[in-house]
């Protein structure tokens, strides 16, 4: 599905299925990045018009969760199921962390698949400066999308021979 959405809609594909990820969704972010760099190479789209969409809709995804952290977080953390996991107690350890190191929290986040949804909400619910969170996402953006899609950009002829590589590996691990 997320192959035929890129392929029938290219850009707006591409930025989309970046959106869904940023927002948590179960597809990891570098999946579109490194097929929007696969597509540069081969001349379907342009390289740089692949990599500004490919900013644009991580930062998209990025700061519409700060949004929602920062307009419903609150009543979020007063959910039932919310108030089981993250006691009172918690959440002034987890609010007094993020103000003391929020800025490393989102450089990091950045970097972890699964961790970047929920540090980004986090970032809205204990009311980190928007242009704060920004400006460091936007940095971390800066080092981790060029590289994912340059190394797809760079190494597409090779990727067969690599895909082989992993599949040769696959098959020594398996128990005989």
């Amino acid at each position: 599905m997320v192959a035929d959405l890129i392929e029938r809609f290219t850009y707006a594909g591409i930025f989309l299925v970046l959106f869904v990820a940023g927002l948590g969704g179960p597809i990891p972010e570098e999946a579109p990045i490194l097929t929007a760099g696969v597509l540069a190479s081969q001349d379907v789209i342009r390289w740089w018009g692949g990599l500004l969409v490919c900013f644009v809709g991580v930062l998209s995804g990025d700061a519409t969760l700060y949004w929602i952290g920062h307009h419903w977080g609150e009543h979020i953390m007063d959910w039932r199921l919310i108030r089981f996991v993250l006691t009172p107690e918690r959440e002034r350890v987890m609010v007094a962390a993020y103000h003391r190191h929020g800025v490393k929290i989102v450089f990091t986040a950045r970097f972890v698949v699964g961790f970047r949804s929920a540090a980004f909400l986090t970032e809205g619910i204990v009311g980190i400066a928007f242009w704060k969170f920004l400006l460091v996402d936007t940095l971390a953006a800066l080092v981790g999308i060029p590289l994912g899609f340059g190394v797809a950009y760079l190494f597409t002829d090779q990727l067969p021979a690599f895909l082989h590589g992993v599949h040769r590996v696959e098959k020594l691990r398996r128990p005989v």
